[in-house]
């Protein structure tokens, strides 16, 4: 009797965990969702842009809270605030020859300083030397080039008088006693907060048109919520905020980072960050887009010498896309508002390549379980129009690519960037493989690509 007692427990349990698993906001279906979300997963690049007062300091966009940084003592950079040599234009110019299809740029970031010319606080960049909406001119300039425009904004705020203490924040980082917490949040009210951030998003998805994404940024982890030192769905109050964003911007694509994870449209799609192209593997079949940086920090950091190669960020693409995942690459002008030229270089690279190769990046996603990775190289695959693309990894130096199991699957094979023809017959040491005869000299592209026509 225990013993089915048990096991009618655990059933029971099971299915209250799946009813709370499907848990809706709203009442898109899953061909609606696939619909909205089209665009952005044939995009497979976008630009992130991390601009604020802390690229005047140019040590990390974090450095207010590395340096327990007070409102007063942040001050300064707010005043010398005068990014004269800011244009978007070039910006999205940049960024779309780079092959880029979509930009996110930081409207608010976890220091509280508005971009946007908000109605709701005097902490905004109409208000410094500059006197310009720049979020106004980055939205036209995005636009102008063909883009679509996406606005980030923190859920965190270490200048707002009413934001209440977590372990983030710049005042407790020396001092993290409870004494110090109930301290500084004397006076201080979340509500009033959650009230602020709603009204600030609203002006964002209200007065530059149509946005098509969101990137709110960022809740704590189940542990830090319930110690009392992190904040999660409740204190952004993020259902309701979720339903007023859709109401807004009916066709906006949102990330996960709202808390909402027991909700089946809670989010848009997962953002692995700063990960490795080694665990991007384990998203496949998931909607996501892994946020990576040219350098190790976000915001411009002048000393930072930790820049990816061409050959690193090549990787990335390639890598997320097969596995069926998105890369957004991030820029952190400099105080004067222009890309540091290392960044500048970085795009100039990815220019090279995308404009050659770009159409085994764009529409495609991971290949059919039936077309096996050659050694040293990686796959994606555009359903669309049935083509296989191989990125060699490594050049083959005796000029014959092994392709394992494919014979009477291919129709067709060519070079990517030249489109210039490539002979291919059975393997005479295993009936099932195709050998590709390649030219002896290795095509100018760090990672070339075969196109191969499937049967």
């Amino acid at each position: 009797m225990i013993r089915k007692l048990k096991l009618l427990l655990i059933i029971a349990g099971m299915m209250v965990s799946f009813a709370h698993a499907q848990k809706s906001i709203g009442t898109e279906t899953d061909a609606q969702k696939q619909k909205r979300m089209e665009w952005w997963t044939d995009s497979r690049f976008g630009m992130f842009i991390h601009f604020g007062l802390y690229s005047g300091a140019a040590r990390h966009e974090w450095v207010k809270h590395n340096e327990h940084m007070s409102n007063e003592q942040y001050q300064k950079y707010f005043d010398q605030f005068n990014p004269d040599y800011f244009d978007p234009t070039k910006w999205a110019k940049e960024a779309k020859a780079a092959g880029m299809k979509y930009v996110v740029m930081t409207t608010k970031h976890h220091e509280g300083f508005c971009l946007f010319d908000s109605k709701y606080t005097d902490y905004k960049v109409t208000n410094t030397k500059v006197k310009r909406d720049l979020v106004r001119e980055y939205v036209n300039a995005v636009r102008a080039q063909g883009l679509k425009v996406g606005f980030y904004y923190s859920l965190l705020d270490w200048h707002h008088p009413d934001y209440t203490m977590d372990n983030c924040h710049p005042l407790v980082q020396v001092d993290t006693s409870k004494a110090n917490y109930d301290r500084l949040n004397k006076g201080r009210d979340m509500a009033k907060y959650r009230e602020y951030m709603r009204n600030q998003i609203t002006e964002l998805l209200t007065n530059y048109g149509k946005i098509d994404v969101l990137w709110l940024d960022w809740s704590w982890d189940k542990k830090d919520q319930k110690s009392g030192h992190g904040k999660g769905a409740k204190d952004w109050g993020s259902v309701e905020l979720l339903k007023l964003v859709r109401k807004l911007q009916p066709g906006i694509i949102v990330n996960n980072r709202l808390d909402l994870n027991e909700y089946k449209d809670g989010a848009d799609f997962e953002t692995p960050e700063q990960v490795s192209t080694a665990e991007l593997a384990k998203y496949k079949g998931k909607t996501w887009e892994t946020c990576q940086t040219f350098s190790g920090s976000w915001g411009y950091y002048r000393d930072e010498n930790t820049w990816k190669t061409h050959r690193q960020l090549l990787d990335l693409l390639i890598t997320s896309v097969s596995n069926g995942g998105n890369l957004i690459l991030n820029v952190g002008p400099t105080g004067r508002g222009e890309f540091d030229y290392r960044a500048t270089r970085a795009l100039d690279s990815l220019a090279y390549w995308t404009h050659a190769n770009g159409s085994a990046i764009y529409n495609c996603t991971s290949a059919p379980d039936a077309y096996k990775a050659p050694e040293n190289t990686k796959l994606t695959y555009n359903k669309a129009i049935n083509r296989l693309y191989v990125h060699l990894y490594t050049y083959p130096v005796d000029g014959k690519l092994i392709l394992p199991g494919y014979k009477n699957k291919v129709k067709y094979a060519q070079f990517l960037n030249d489109h210039s023809e490539l002979l291919y017959k059975p393997s005479e040491a295993n009936a099932d493989d195709l050998v590709v005869t390649l030219p002896v000299k290795k095509p100018g592209y760090e990672i070339p690509v075969v196109e191969l026509t499937l049967q």
